[in-house]
């Protein structure tokens, strides 16, 4: 299966307030790796947009089976991030599965369920959504519009690519795409919500 997982890791967390939201330990681990792992578990092809090598992040991801993707202009948004992460895959990939990083709730059978549903309609393109249909994240693009995502460019992600394209929606339990955590606050509610 020639389909990648791009990981959304270059932002800068500036709502964290000097935080890291993915650094923050989830499951005694930084939510990047926890991240990064679930992605390995659906593809052995996974890409890291990370701010640079030095990173926190890039060190987070020690021992995994990633690709890291420096995104040097990742200040002009997460435009910048799927243009760099999408330029980076391998020749051959058929579909790339564009995941933020700050999303906890996506579990790996979220992920596998929509791997699953891209191997039956390959050329589609597909969107995670609440199970109220509500759109989220991830979206998987098939390769026929890798060379729009590389154009990308400001903070609107791919949002320009989705218009006039057939969507087919995927919905995942509960708020799984939809849950994402930028601020401290965000994080105290998500840990409140799943103390056992």
């Amino acid at each position: 299966m020639s389909l990648a997982i791009l990981l959304l890791a270059a932002g800068s967390a500036s709502r964290m307030r000097g935080g890291d939201k993915l650094m923050e330990q989830v499951m005694g681990r930084p939510l990047i790796a926890v991240m990064a792992s679930r992605a390995l578990q659906v593809t052995n092809l996974v890409l890291v947009a990370l701010p640079g090598p030095d990173h926190c992040r890039t060190h987070a991801l020690s021992g995994l089976a990633v690709t890291p993707v420096a995104v040097l202009d990742a200040s002009k948004g997460m435009g910048a991030s799927i243009r760099t992460g999408v330029a980076a895959l391998p020749q051959q990939t058929e579909a790339v599965m564009i995941l933020p990083a700050d999303m906890p709730d996506l579990t790996t059978a979220d992920l596998r369920q929509m791997a699953t549903l891209w191997q039956a309609h390959p050329d589609a393109l597909h969107r995670a959504t609440a199970s109220d249909g509500t759109p989220g994240h991830p979206v998987i693009f098939p390769a026929r519009l890798f060379p729009a995502l590389r154009r990308l460019s400001g903070d609107t992600g791919a949002r320009a690519v989705l218009k006039g394209e057939s969507i087919l929606p995927t919905a995942l339990p509960a708020r799984h795409a939809l849950t994402d955590l930028d601020t401290p606050e965000d994080w105290a509610k998500w840990r409140a919500a799943h103390q056992p």
